[in-house]
């Protein structure tokens, strides 16, 4: 009996199939409508997450950590001048790992130690950036690892992507239905994906520029979301 009303669906056209696999094993014994919804939106961005290291190789163990410590300490005290608060800044991590040459033939032979400290800054004015990383390299931090752009509005945009994915999927859903003169019949379910928040890298455009400040471009935050939703044909 299953078999024989799924096939008079077909035949009749009132079964649409997404490309959901998982909606179509659910095999839904009555007419209906799969939708997919979804919706781009690009925001500016105002402010990063940037990560930056100091990594420095010194005869024996402490004289590598106290070189780190104080290239991180007089970094921090200028994200400090510069307005940064302290709990944007994270810098409690370290490592110190031997260094040694390998002659050839030879025993490896302990050449030093080599001291590394990681510094993460969230910095909420972007127009500081460039300030900020030119102070890091300026106190000795020697490794600019990740620039992550961001916004302050992102879960206000998130919410509005979702709904403009909501809203397409109903739009969609409402004009298969005309298209093949039939009507919906409410909502029967809803898959509701995690959003994606893509945060693009800062760029550097080509150095001809006069203006360093003027030479790096930020780009957009790009936020995503999609909903699935299967409607009932009456």
């Amino acid at each position: 009996m299953k078999t024989t009303l799924m096939n008079g669906l077909l035949a009749t056209g009132l079964l649409f199939g997404s490309l959901s696999q998982n909606a179509i094993a659910a095999d839904y014994n009555f007419p209906h409508i799969e939708t997919v919804g979804t919706s781009h939106l690009k925001i500016a961005p105002d402010m990063a997450v940037i990560s930056v290291q100091v990594s420095l190789t010194k005869d024996d163990a402490k004289q590598a950590k106290v070189a780190v410590d104080q290239a991180v300490a007089k970094f921090i005290k200028r994200l400090k001048d510069a307005g940064v608060d302290k709990n944007a800044i994270s810098s409690a991590n370290l490592s110190i790992q031997p260094q040694y040459h390998y002659p050839s033939k030879q025993p490896k032979e302990l050449v030093g130690y080599r001291a590394n400290r990681q510094v993460i800054v969230t910095i909420k004015q972007l127009p500081k950036l460039n300030d900020i990383l030119d102070s890091a390299l300026e106190e000795g931090i020697n490794q600019v690892q990740n620039i992550s752009l961001k916004s302050s509005n992102e879960t206000a945009a998130i919410e509005q992507a979702r709904q403009a994915a909501i809203k397409d999927a109903k739009q969609k859903a409402q004009s298969l239905a005309q298209g093949f003169e039939r009507e919906l019949d409410g909502v029967w379910k809803i898959s509701y994906l995690t959003q994606q928040s893509v945060q693009p890298v800062m760029m550097r455009m080509a150095a001809m520029q006069s203006d360093t400040a003027e030479s790096y471009q930020y780009g957009q935050v790009s936020v995503e979301e999609r909903v699935e939703v299967i409607y009932k044909l009456k």
